[in-house]
């Protein structure tokens, strides 16, 4: 056969597949919490924005959660000012707190947005700081400005969702006074997706998924329960970095939301490969 033939031959077999699955996403609202190397390396950046427009397209409803740890701590440098760790989590004092919002509302998210929006006029950018979106309450006076999530507004996001609009949400709250805080973003995007009432969430990470048995490359679990994560935790299997997606994923599915996923961010079109083909990648969370 002639390779042009086989090789349109073999994208009409990828599109075929897909069709399935975007009649049962269109109209679902997915929450993705994008971070890691897939945001900090250009090109897997450029196929970010690109796979984002393309689910609008294709009429599904994503929401956007960033963080941005490398980014703060690189500006709080350039500032003059080391960044102090306390259990992992930021030491945040005002000056800190001011950085945070430099780095992640006004560097970060402008340029999600902006990546986004070379694809299409789909992109909003926003705050917890906006229409009350995100209401926290300080998490230990001794990291300062660190908030937990109280509480999720999610008038502004259903509005801009209702205009065919995609949300990008940088992770700064505030409290009932208006003070800001900075949060962790795995935490927020489960709250998001809880109170959008979501069809999944999905976590774009540095590591292939969930293993049973980290580091063995061959555990790594395609599918898994709520209940089996908290034993993975309590095993002390799952920790550091990876527990507030887990802790964030077991609320939100427990709260409603139909199914999480783990992916790994370094892959080029890793959510274009879990949402529109067969076998998947990464690992999925379910409830039960």
């Amino acid at each position: 056969m002639d390779p042009r033939i086989a090789s349109a031959t073999d994208k009409a077999r990828v599109l075929s597949e897909a069709l399935p699955y975007i009649r049962e996403f269109s109209g679902r609202t997915v929450v993705i919490k994008y971070g890691g190397h897939a945001m900090e390396t250009p090109a897997l950046a450029e196929l970010f924005a690109s796979d984002v427009v393309l689910m609008r397209l294709v009429g599904m409803n994503p929401v956007v959660v960033h963080g941005g740890g490398p980014q703060i701590s690189d500006l709080m440098r350039k500032l003059g000012k080391e960044p102090t760790f306390v259990d992992g989590r930021r030491v945040t004092d005002t000056e800190t707190v001011d950085i945070v919002r430099m780095a992640l509302v006004g560097k970060v998210n402008r340029e999600v947005v902006a990546a986004i929006n070379r694809h299409g006029p789909y992109a909003v950018g926003l705050s917890g700081e906006d229409a009350g979106l995100i209401q926290v309450e300080q998490r230990d006076p001794v990291l300062g400005f660190v908030g937990d999530v109280t509480r999720i507004d999610p008038t502004i996001v259903v509005r801009l969702l209702n205009e065919e609009l995609i949300p990008v949400i940088a992770t700064v709250g505030v409290d009932d006074t208006g003070q800001a805080y900075n949060i962790n973003a795995d935490s927020v995007a489960g709250a998001v997706a809880t109170a959008l009432g979501a069809e999944k969430l999905v976590y774009l990470t540095d590591v292939a998924g969930i293993y049973e048995r980290w580091p063995d490359e061959q555990s790594l679990l395609s599918q898994v329960t709520t209940g089996q994560l908290e034993s993975l935790v309590n095993s002390g299997v799952i920790a550091d970095g990876m527990l507030p997606k887990i802790e964030s994923c077991i609320a939100a599915l427990r709260s409603g939301v139909t199914r999480a996923h783990i992916l790994d961010g370094r892959l080029p079109h890793a959510l274009l490969l879990e949402f529109f083909t067969r076998e998947g990648i990464g690992t999925m969370v379910s409830d039960r």
